[in-house]
């Protein structure tokens, strides 16, 4: 039994590399124990803020079983999104890199779906369900189990030989599989991430006020930016990169090798006055297909307007 499970693992990990997956670890689907009161406490002291969905499910959060019934292992995949292009323009307002190409929901999900069908025609009839950041799954939590990757002091995933520009998304299926293991934390004493985020997000090493986020800000508050961050965005009007950016292990950081995360180029070209000008038409043109859509041409429009005049290079 032991060797078809290895069997099984090594076929499913060399399909994930075929599929264009960068990295794939393994985990028994079990209760999150360790995750549990970090949760309870983080969701207690309103660090989600206006992110309600956060406290739904908190059970599901916990335990990949109540998502997959009869669920054995908890496959977790990177895909590298680390982008050889920028914008051309430096005074222009930035958009997190993860979203210069199209929606990766859509991409990855497409990959996941696929794996899912290898693994019924080569192994059997075997029962699962795929997650791209849209349901309760502590992905983080799972890559981490898998050994994937440490959770860092920003609390990003971070993989040793990669750094931590990576989607991360979930295969849970009825399948015993070989399990893989945690490593060790390696941010040591550095602080770098802490020290540079300018609205003090991360209040402790290893926990971040998501309600303090220039990404939440951007991204997830649909009400008023609240005036007492003006200043601060260091000219980010969707997500923000800084704490990666500055963190020592993204050096290792390599350009993505999937088209469909490429940007269609206008993104990149634009200037600072094409932002401050930009119509709902353009909006239409440059984020079709994009993960921007989920600010809508309004929530952009608002983000540009806050983070004028120019606050300048981090």
């Amino acid at each position: 039994m032991f060797l078809k499970n290895s069997n099984y693992t090594q076929l499913i990990k060399s399909e994930s590399k075929r599929l264009g997956f960068d990295y794939c670890g393994i985990s028994k689907a079990d209760f999150l124990e360790e995750e549990a009161p970090r949760l309870e406490n983080w969701l207690n002291k309103n660090m989600h803020g206006q992110m309600s969905y956060m406290q739904n499910h908190f059970d599901k959060r916990l335990d990949p079983r109540l998502l997959v019934p009869g669920a054995k292992s908890v496959i977790s995949l990177l895909l590298n999104y680390y982008p050889a292009e920028k914008q051309v323009d430096d005074t222009a307002p930035k958009i997190s890199k993860y979203a210069f190409g199209e929606d990766y929901h859509t991409v990855i999900k497409k990959k996941l779906i696929q794996l899912l069908e290898f693994i019924n025609e080569k192994i059997g009839d075997v029962d699962g369900r795929v997650f791209v950041d849209s349901a309760p799954v502590m992905d983080k939590a799972w890559a981490k189990k898998s050994g994937l990757g440490w959770v860092g002091k920003n609390s990003n995933l971070i993989n040793k030989n990669s750094g931590s520009f990576f989607f991360i998304c979930e295969l849970i299926i009825d399948l015993e599989l070989e399990y893989d293991g945690p490593i060790k934390d390696y941010c040591g004493t550095c602080t770098r991430c802490i020290d540079a985020c300018p609205t003090d997000a991360i209040i402790e090493p290893y926990v971040v006020d998501g309600s303090k986020c220039i990404s939440y800000f951007t991204i997830e508050l649909k009400d008023n930016i609240p005036k007492e961050v003006k200043g601060k965005f260091n000219n980010w009007m969707f997500g923000c990169d800084i704490c990666q950016d500055v963190c020592p292990w993204n050096k290792f950081s390599k350009p993505h090798h999937e088209d469909q995360l490429k940007s269609n180029g206008m993104l990149l070209e634009m200037t600072n006055n094409d932002w401050q000008e930009l119509t709902a038409e353009t909006f239409k043109i440059v984020f079709k297909n994009s993960a921007v859509n989920r600010t809508k041409f309004k929530g952009l429009k608002r983000n540009i307007n806050f983070i004028k005049p120019f606050d300048g290079e981090i």
